[in-house]
């Protein structure tokens, strides 16, 4: 298997050598926005543990990230009255996965709405921080 990679993206921005637009952290977790959203409120859930995917991350540290995806995809339903959720997570090229640094994709859904394709556009800096406030504050209500 291929070497973690500690100057990838994702790690960058968990030094805080990038910025993001961030809306969730704890001791082993941090989500931001999706700065090429599929949807509206697509969040990137990530654990602070240097794991390339699935296949190398402990299944404790996994564990984290999950429960971080689980609490964005609950914030997430309320923050754009979301009718469903999607949650995906893509391991090694062949999977899908293109920055390697493990990430779950919380995104939430609406009926008869389809997902924009995968790094289609960049959205708008205030569309994201606009996002980011609705979701913050679903995770605090």
């Amino acid at each position: 298997m291929t070497a973690y990679d500690p100057d990838n993206i994702f790690a960058k921005i968990l030094r805080g050598e990038f910025p993001c637009y961030k809306v969730y952290e704890n001791d082993h977790v941090l989500a931001f926005l999706d700065i090429m959203p599929r949807a509206p409120g697509h969040t990137l859930v990530l654990p602070k543990a240097a794991a390339r995917n699935i296949l190398d991350i402990s299944a404790e540290d996994f564990a984290d990230v999950a429960r971080g995806a689980h609490t964005i995809a609950r914030a997430a339903k309320t923050a754009f009255d979301a009718d469903g959720i999607t949650v995906q997570q893509f391991s090694e090229a062949a999977g899908g996965q293109v920055v390697f640094h493990l990430h779950m994709h919380v995104i939430p859904r609406h009926d008869g709405v389809a997902l924009l394709p995968p790094a289609s556009r960049k959205e708008d800096a205030a569309v994201l921080e606009a996002q980011a406030k609705k979701l913050i504050a679903a995770l605090q209500g």
